[in-house]
């Protein structure tokens, strides 16, 4: 059995882990690989205060859950530390700082995105969009598609989303079943290759990361009541039409399926954010995107972007009221679902990993979001590059089908320069970002929408 402590250096102070969360928050930037490597960076190689084997450990089983990993492997390692008031500190010092910047964008956006200045800003950052999704797609495939049977599940769940309409939900699940059934029909004895099952010592465990029943029903309890509670109060007092019910019950069911990260979910959400509920407009969902991509803290702080202009336009209320209420609501049940992973499964990680037939399924549900992402690239893309895009049906398939005379060429210019310089050339996302938004007031400017 092997040594695994959680710290390798005396533990830190409340105080002491509070201030370097803080300092993550703040400097989260760059999507869950820069995140990740950052946490890494200040609690393995700077502070000591978790080891290598730990850290890979907790990052392991934040990338088997729903939601944002780097969020979660943040709140996991608080709670290693301090327990769950640790996980608390350090998941919403984490969340915040960017929730906080997003919104007042959000405010901005609704009330001055019609200045010529603010719509060049933008329609630069939309095109070099494209290019982020891009280099996320290209990431993302060379970690998940390892064999032919991966390589098919992706291919099949871009077809199922993209020509068939899909539900993301049955994509996941689908999924996860196929790539059960894979490995119990190859009769395999061990695990994923690259996947570690490690036996822990309960004595060299924190007294508050020991798994027992009690523990699991309270802590389960009083998550879902946080959960759920506000849900049922929302669709009480205003019925299930009014849009912050209906925004609970939607983000609730995402923060249940996003498997995979932010960019696995935004073309289901962006599709039902305007088709279904119309809270924006297509190319809104690149304008979020883009302002969560040039904040601090998790990508999917986008969905406070469309709760806010959902809360702004449809509430009743004053603008800005209605918005600020969207986005806590979207805030609200997207985030707190993600602690109650943590604090109710962490002390299970052990037990979950050593289930091969488990780790199976949930690296095939990793292959499917490969062929999400890549449809989540078709969607931007058609938005972006085409002023007008129809869809022609096939029975019980459809395609999108632009206008080739609306293509924007000059956005197709900033988006191919965006995706050399970050995909060739590995140049810093906010400077590309930032580059990209001055380019669009620029050739807005000369050659006019």
């Amino acid at each position: 059995m092997m040594d695994t402590h959680v710290q390798t250096a005396p533990q830190p102070t409340f105080a002491e882990a509070t201030h370097t969360f803080a300092r993550i928050g703040l400097l989260s930037f760059g999507g869950p690989a820069g995140q990740i490597a950052l946490m890494h960076k200040v609690l393995v190689d700077e502070k000591a205060w978790l080891d290598e084997p730990r850290f890979l450990h907790a990052l392991n089983y934040c990338m088997l859950l729903p939601g944002p990993e780097a969020m979660q492997l943040a709140t996991y390692s608080g709670w290693l530390l301090h327990g769950v008031r640790g996980g608390l500190m350090a998941g919403l010092l984490f969340v915040l700082p960017g929730a906080l910047v997003i919104t007042l964008l959000s405010a901005i956006y609704m009330l001055v995105g019609d200045v010529p200045l603010v719509e060049g800003l933008l329609f630069g950052l939309k095109a070099a969009v494209l290019a982020v999704v891009l280099e996320a797609l290209i990431k993302v495939s060379k970690r998940a598609l390892k064999s032919g049977f991966m390589v098919a599940l992706a291919v099949l769940a871009f077809v199922a989303i993209a020509v068939f309409k899909v539900p993301f939900p049955l994509i996941v699940l689908g999924a996860a079943f196929c790539g059960a059934l894979y490995h119990l029909a190859r009769g395999r004895d061990g695990v994923p290759s690259g996947t570690e099952v490690r036996t822990v010592s309960l004595e060299q465990m924190p007294e508050w990361t020991r798994p027992g029943a009690k523990r699991f029903a309270s802590t389960l309890a009083v998550w879902l009541f946080i959960w759920f509670a506000p849900l049922v109060a929302l669709h009480a007092v205003f019925g299930a039409g009014n849009v912050y019910a209906e925004q609970a019950s939607f983000f609730s069911k995402m923060a249940a399926v996003t498997f995979g990260g932010a960019y696995a979910v935004l073309a289901y959400v962006a599709q039902q954010a305007v088709e279904v509920h119309g809270w924006l407009q297509p190319d809104e969902m690149l304008t979020g995107l883009g302002l969560a991509e040039t904040t601090p803290g998790p990508l999917i702080l986008v969905l406070v972007f469309v709760g806010f202009l959902g809360g702004a336009r449809l509430s009743g209320l004053a603008p800005l009221a209605g918005g600020m209420l969207g986005a806590v609501t979207t805030l609200w049940f997207t985030f707190v679902p993600c602690f109650l992973w943590i604090f109710v499964g962490a002390p299970y990680v052990e037990t979950l990993r050593s289930i091969r037939w488990l780790a199976s399924a949930l690296a095939a549900v990793t292959a499917a979001v490969v062929g999400i992402i890549a449809n989540l690239a078709v969607w931007f893309a058609m938005h972006v590059l085409f002023d007008r895009v129809g869809e022609t049906d096939f029975g019980l398939a459809s395609l999108p089908v632009p206008d080739w005379q609306s293509f924007d060429a000059t956005a197709a210019c900033i988006a191919l320069v965006a995706g050399i310089a970050l995909i060739r050339y590995h140049a810093n996302m906010i400077v590309v970002l930032g580059a990209a938004a001055l380019a669009g007031v620029v050739l807005r400017g000369t050659f006019g929408s």
